[in-house]
């Protein structure tokens, strides 16, 4: 099914519905102080971090491989590719994620994934947004990473599908949760490398539906992106299916782990 983008146009009550959550906001945070969304420790709002785990992040900023979104030690100039980008025969365009997977950005990954912290993914979905303003200009559909139903049903969310819809609705651009799907229940990637972890998803993620993909630009939103396998598992799909360009965002990646491979190879 596909969600398009949410109207601009504010209906006359918005304001009265923005001074009544404004006020129920702060009677909440009387009763429950805001925490840091990692070490609990207190917070001037919610959805937020303390300066202690803000700091401890390794956001991946510029310069960075064009295409696979990998920091460079020092700029290279505009369009500079990274070993791997030109080693790569990946499927998907670009790449891009907020930081990299240790300390806090783990941990809310972790959270949101298996400690079924949902709340994190508005906050997580608006630095995702920014990490991928500049795939998003050029972008149609947002697309999720399909989880299988025995997976969703044990779990009972998929969290790049809570990302993805945030992103889309920050972006105003079209929320398409049910494009792709997982026939068969694949093992978990954790531990497996990066052929492994290749060859348990051959064949495992296709198009669901057939038509409005011709043509498109996708982003395909996943909340880890480690040796580009599921992202290229994706990629092929819907590029088989004539997408004109799929980019990948996540939140975060893994650092040195499969950089050197042929992603998706």
């Amino acid at each position: 099914m596909l969600i398009p983008a949410q109207p601009t146009g504010q209906p006359p009550w918005s304001d009265v519905r923005s001074l009544v959550t404004a006020g129920l906001t702060r009677v909440i945070d009387l009763v429950m102080p805001p925490q840091c969304a990692v070490c609990a420790a207190p917070v001037e709002r919610c959805a937020a971090l303390c300066p202690r785990c803000w700091a401890r992040i390794d956001f991946i900023e510029p310069p960075y491989c064009a295409r696979l979104g990998l920091p460079f030690a020092y700029d290279l100039g505009p369009g500079a590719l990274s070993a791997a980008a030109l080693a790569s025969d990946h499927p998907f365009d670009r790449v891009r994620s907020v930081a990299l997977y240790h300390g806090p950005a783990r941990d809310l990954v972790t959270a949101l994934k298996f400690g079924a912290r949902v709340s994190h993914a508005p906050m997580m979905a608006a630095w995702m947004a920014r990490a991928g303003a500049e795939l998003l200009e050029d972008t149609d559909l947002v697309v999720p990473v399909p989880m299988h139903w025995l997976r969703l049903a044990a779990r009972r969310h998929n969290q790049a599908a809570l990302l993805a819809r945030h992103i889309a609705a920050r972006a105003g651009r079209g929320f398409a949760p049910g494009l792709l799907a997982r026939r068969r229940r694949t093992r978990p990637q954790t531990g497996l490398s990066a052929a492994a972890r290749a060859r348990n998803l051959t064949g495992a993620i296709a198009l669901a539906r057939p038509g409005g993909v011709r043509g498109a630009a996708i982003l395909v939103v996943d909340d880890v992106f480690t040796t580009g396998a599921t992202a290229a598992a994706c990629a092929r799909a819907l590029k088989r299916a004539g997408a004109r360009r799929v980019d990948v965002l996540t939140f975060a990646r893994v650092a040195g782990e499969g950089e050197n491979a042929i992603f998706g190879g």
